[in-house]
């Protein structure tokens, strides 16, 4: 097995951290292992204590490892939450070269000219994303590299979060004995796997809803335009479920997942299920269909939210509809309830690998699309290892490393802006 040719991503979320490896394979991805673990130090996708968010991720690493039989030293990680802003950027260049011909330096230029922008001591520039390129006045340009020009322009979307979350979730990574190969917002990430190029330049919602969150994205004329964070997600669901039948929340998620049924119309009062009862060492029968009575108000809530989130952002007539992801929407009829309440068209994202095939998946496997798409040929490589452990990186203490080669990252992003050229 050849160890240069892997991709790993990192989805931190608040139920699972999942590690996902992928092989690159002329030009494209095969899905070879993943790794998993229950989230432990993660509260509505944020981290809220670092040392249970570190023992959560070397887990899930360690789980992929031994799937694979490789070291996992470099990894892709994904970034959401209210914190994240998008504002517009402009740079403005003069084409260097003598004979006006556009190249890899100007294109990184705009890029540089594009980033500056008055920001707040407590936000920090995540990403550039370019909508267009214009050369001298000619707008709709993809790439720019080779053409005749004076002057350079990029229309973009500055992507910044906030720095002590971003510190926070390097600190976790760091103290994990992993290095990042790239921070990308998650949205982004997923819409690489969940949505088409036509349906991003029609205009279309993607709503990845989580265990403790659910992120809704809005895409137009091929660009994100909108993203917001409501803090609801499965987890009310499975404490809904646990307080219902008066059982624990792990065994309220197990119900949940092997007998959860999102549409009392179509749930069956014959399958039934037994429950041990909190506080007794008995056990209470119920059917799937009084499941369904609890689950379908709460899952609708959140669709409600979701379609209201959207309103609020000023999209209500979306014409591409709703695309949705996230581990809440594997329960059977949950698109037929979806379609009911947006009154619009509803599809589900599921990753198209082996293996990884349902749509809790989709954010981990875009990740690693994504990051794919946007590294040089040349840095299509390992970020992964066979034989020992990866050494052992600069320890952390709160939010510095004690290490005076220690990038910022700031300088992250910066070397990250040249990667996508």
């Amino acid at each position: 097995m050849n160890t240069n040719d892997f991709v790993v991503s990192l989805d931190i979320g608040t139920s699972q951290v999942r590690v996902i490896i992928g092989e690159l394979n002329n030009n494209s991805i095969n899905i070879i292992g993943v790794g998993s673990s229950e989230s432990e130090g993660i509260k509505k996708g944020a981290i809220v204590d670092i040392d249970l968010t570190v023992q959560s991720i070397r887990k899930a690493v360690e789980s992929a490892e031994r799937m694979v039989g490789i070291s996992i030293e470099e990894v892709f990680v994904g970034i959401a939450g209210n914190h994240i802003k998008l504002q517009p950027s402009h740079g403005v260049v003069a084409v260097s070269s003598e004979d006006r011909e556009i190249g890899e330096e100007d294109i990184i230029r705009v890029f540089e000219a594009s980033k500056v922008v008055a920001l707040p001591p407590e936000r920090e520039i995540i990403d550039v994303v370019r909508r267009q390129f214009i050369v001298d006045g000619l707008d709709g340009i993809s790439d720019p590299k080779g053409m005749i020009g004076v002057r350079l322009e990029l229309e973009g979307t500055i992507i910044t979060g906030s720095k002590t979350i971003i510190r926070n979730l390097y600190t976790c990574i760091e103290r994990a004995n992993l290095s990042i190969a790239g921070i990308f917002l998650q949205p982004l990430a997923a819409s690489s796997l969940a949505l088409t190029k036509d349906e991003k330049s029609m205009g279309i919602i993607l709503a990845d809803i989580g265990a403790g969150q659910t992120t809704v994205s809005v895409f137009e004329q091929g660009s994100l335009v909108a993203t917001s964070v409501i803090p609801v997600g499965g987890e009310y669901i499975t404490n809904d479920i646990a307080i219902g039948l008066r059982t624990t929340t792990e065994i309220a998620e197990k119900i949940k997942i092997k007998h959860g049924c999102a549409f009392v119309d179509e749930a069956l009062e014959e399958e039934v299920f037994k429950v041990p009862r909190i506080g007794s060492n008995t056990e209470k029968e119920f059917s799937q269909l009084e499941l369904a009575n609890i689950i379908e108000p709460r899952l609708e809530e959140i669709f409600e939210l979701i379609h209201a989130e959207v309103n609020k952002m000023g999209y209500s007539e979306i014409p591409g509809g709703y695309v949705l992801t996230g581990g809440v929407v594997s329960l059977p009829w949950s698109i037929e309830l979806a379609r009911l309440v947006f009154q619009n068209s509803v599809r589900i994202s599921i990753p198209d690998y082996i293996g990884v095939r349902e749509p809790q998946y989709t954010t981990g496997v875009g990740i690693i699309k994504y990051g794919f798409q946007n590294v040089r040929p040349q840095q299509k490589r390992a970020v992964a290892s066979g034989g020992s452990k990866p050494k052992k990186r600069p320890k952390v203490e709160g939010n510095s490393v004690q290490s005076a080669s220690k990038e910022s990252v700031t300088d992250k992003v910066k070397n990250w802006i040249k990667e996508f050229i």
